[in-house]
């Protein structure tokens, strides 16, 4: 049996009459598409004038709306959690969930700075002994290379543990010949051929930063200062080893750090990277509030008076005895396509009037607007 290609008044069952099926299982989607078809009908002059749809076709745009309203408001939720969601798991389901602010991508892009102030970052930072001869200044990075059984790779040198023994083992030597360990300033107070012996002496701790600085700034100025210096893959050690042993390293691979796509996750195929790969799906009809279903139903009139007039473009008169009967397809068409254009400008601006930006700029001169208001409150007094 052929369908009737006039609209016959009512609707049939919803289920499986869509072209996607994207909400046929919602029911409150099933309720609303028979009254919607019924409504848009109406509204194109149904029943002074025949339409020429069917009630799936009212569907068809009905389920175009719904998704246009929810890709609308999934874009905007992108652009304005994006930074927040990258790194995230792709499997994640964002649709209608509240993102919390976080500063993950902050510290993500700081971890090259991490990395390279030896504090924290992605880079790995590896450790060698190469050996130390006595006398001998000058040592080939090449050949460290190959004793780091990094042969072939560029790598890069971040520390080399090459300096004095710290000052405050020094300080804190009983016997020290510096003058200052703890039985010559036992002397110098007199306090040393006491009995029971004295073992300790209280001192406060800018005492003790004092002569650590003392220590070192003696040997920084009388002294050859522990130092090095590399050019041209030579490594050149300040002052000149009295005798042979190792020295230790710190370097890193320059293709771990140049490395774009090496991250503390476990990949960029599985994680939130941009645009694209964000999970926001097509939202649950039920979900939607009356506001946004208003909006629904204005966007599917509009694609249903569309498509009647794609329909009714097909022929722009009909022959009728003595005359012709001239037919408003391009007058749908031109009509539907305003009304388009104006309900999704209206959709994108309120939407941006409820970034998370507009919101705290709106929060933030509500609260001074309330502070101007409290001033001129009258303060009590109170006479005690």
């Amino acid at each position: 049996m052929a369908q009737e290609a006039i609209w016959p008044g009512s609707g049939s069952a919803v289920d499986g009459t869509t072209p996607f099926g994207l909400y046929d299982s919602d029911t409150t989607f099933q309720a609303d598409a028979p009254k919607f078809a019924t409504w848009c009908a109406k509204r194109l002059g149904y029943p002074i004038v025949d339409i020429e749809l069917q009630d799936t076709q009212f569907y068809a745009c009905m389920e175009e709306s719904v998704s246009e309203y929810s890709a609308q408001v999934n874009q905007f939720n992108i652009r304005d959690n994006l930074l927040h969601l990258k790194g995230q798991a792709t499997g994640s389901n964002f649709t209608h969930k509240r993102v919390k602010p976080t500063l993950s991508e902050n510290i993500f892009i700081a971890e090259d700075y991490g990395s390279e102030a030896l504090v924290g970052g992605t880079t790995d930072i590896k450790r060698t002994a190469i050996s130390v001869n006595s006398g001998s200044q000058i040592y080939d990075l090449n050949n460290l290379v190959g004793e780091a059984s990094e042969s072939g790779a560029s790598i890069e040198v971040k520390r080399v543990h090459y300096e004095a023994r710290p000052a405050v083992t020094r300080y804190f030597d009983p016997y020290a010949s510096t003058g200052f360990g703890t039985y010559n300033m036992l002397d110098g107070f007199g306090f040393g051929n006491q009995s029971p012996a004295i073992t300790f002496v209280l001192q406060p701790i800018y005492a003790d930063l004092l002569r650590i600085q003392a220590i070192e700034f003696n040997d920084q100025i009388r002294k050859s200062a522990y130092s090095f210096e590399i050019r041209n893959n030579q490594l050149r050690v300040f002052p000149v080893p009295s005798e042979s042993g190792s020295l230790w390293i710190e370097y890193i691979k320059t293709s771990d750090r140049d490395n774009p796509l090496r991250t503390r996750y476990s990949g960029s195929s599985d994680v939130v990277s941009d645009y694209s790969n964000v999970k926001y799906d097509f939202m649950t009809y039920s979900n939607i509030n009356d506001v946004g279903k208003q909006w629904i139903r204005k966007y599917g009139l509009a694609l249903s008076k569309e498509l009647l007039g794609i329909i009714r473009s097909k022929y722009g008169t009909i022959p009728i005895p003595n005359a012709d009967v001239s037919l408003d397809g391009d007058t749908l068409r031109a009509e539907a396509t305003a009304e388009k254009e104006q309900l999704i400008e209206q959709l994108r601006e309120n939407l941006e009037q409820t970034s998370r930006k507009a919101l705290m700029e709106a929060q933030k001169e509500e609260s001074e607007s309330q502070q101007e208001t409290l001033k001129k409150v009258p303060y009590p007094l109170y006479i005690g």
